[in-house]
């Protein structure tokens, strides 16, 4: 129990700008591409990974059928030393009428590994396996020929403990629990007034808390709200240049409220530039959850000590001028990608693995077809 413990109050600490959610494998970033702008999508959903960061998205797809396929081995560097294999799986699919507008579809999938149960004495009583599910059904409709709006609703499945466990363990004192059941709405919107220029917002995870053992209080769910802008500066047979921004809000209460909302936000850009009618595609990301210690700016002083600020605070304000003299070394972990198509197929590979503050590789492989 104590393996399982440890790692499940390491998701929650890892994800807690936002406070302590329920169902935190929801908060992690599907597909590649993505994943290599920093999770920074809200404002571009122009595939089927829309159907999870911006169902808007839906209403202006200019495909018949798309489907993507992604999957990663989770973070294997949170693991090393324990015989677990953690992985991350999504599939998303979406289909447009001519009349009634897109339906999409996709599922997440995290298995988190095996856990060994082992009582007082030292005995080992047995073994079981983690995973999390959800599945998400999706809408979105052009209001205007330059206006998405969409809806989603999931069905979401989180198995932590095995029911035996209790049976096996009475000194716990708990009869029964370790699965949370729930379901959740996401609505979204995106606007392209311009060629140049798109703007997105989505509402996500807006549902009943989620709890796991009986009588106990719930977990509200990641309730989060994506604010995002897109500017293409360059847009040609050649060359597409994307330059999306993003925001993402908490709607969690927060466990420490010594910080303000502007801290909490993750906050996120990315540079896309896409060759030869989407040929080739090279991606890079920045990401900032400071409460989290992920991404931001890393600064380490010379004996060795580090900090986790904002960009904004390393380049503009009094801390970040005195860092900027007094520290020795200072990094900035970034996301970055690669995508490749021919025709119906596209490849994309991204790697996220610079932002945490463990050593640890990250890479997600997604496969996407369209028609």
């Amino acid at each position: 129990m104590k393996k399982f413990l440890s790692f499940f109050l390491f998701l929650t600490l890892l994800f807690g700008a936002h406070g302590y959610p329920g169902a935190v494998f929801l908060m992690i970033w599907p597909s590649a591409r993505p994943t290599s702008l920093g999770g920074n999508f809200t404002a571009l959903a122009d595939n089927p990974s829309a159907t999870y960061y911006n169902p808007g998205g839906l209403g202006l797809l200019k495909n018949r059928l798309s489907a993507e396929l992604m999957h990663c081995n989770w973070l294997p560097g949170l693991t090393e030393g324990l015989d677990i294999s953690m992985y991350y799986e999504f599939l998303a699919l979406t289909y447009k009428t001519d009349e009634i507008g897109t339906f999409g579809f996709n599922t997440i999938y995290l298995n988190t590994g095996e856990t060994e149960v082992w009582n007082e004495r030292n005995e080992l009583l047995g073994k079981y396996t983690t995973f999390d599910v959800a599945l998400t059904f999706s809408y979105g409709y052009p209001i205007l020929h330059n206006l998405g709006a969409g809806l989603s609703w999931k069905f979401i499945y989180s198995y932590l403990v095995a029911d035996w466990v209790w049976k096996a363990m009475p000194e716990l004192g708990i009869e029964a629990g370790g699965t949370g059941i729930t379901w959740a709405f996401d609505f979204g919107l995106l606007y392209k007034p311009f060629n140049w220029f798109s703007f997105g917002a989505s509402l996500s995870n807006i549902g009943p808390p989620i709890s796991y053992i009986a009588g106990s209080e719930p977990d509200p769910l990641p309730r989060m709200l994506r604010i995002g802008l897109n500017f293409s500066p360059v847009k040609n047979e050649n060359i597409t240049l994307n330059l999306p921004i993003e925001l993402n809000i908490g709607l969690v209460e927060k466990a420490d409220t010594t910080t303000s909302e502007l801290e909490d936000m993750w906050k996120s850009f990315g540079i896309e530039c896409r060759f030869f009618d989407n040929l080739l595609s090279l991606r890079l990301g920045y990401f900032e959850d400071v409460n989290g210690w992920r991404g931001g700016v890393i600064v380490e002083d010379k004996n060795g000590e580090q900090d986790c600020i904002s960009i904004f605070e390393y380049l503009f304000n009094r801390k970040g001028r005195k860092l900027i003299r007094g520290e020795r070394k200072v990094s900035i972990p970034f996301t970055w990608g690669i995508g490749f198509s021919y025709k119906n197929f596209s490849l994309d590979i991204s790697s996220d693995e610079l932002i945490y503050s463990f050593p640890t590789t990250n890479y997600k492989f997604s496969f996407t077809f369209r028609m």
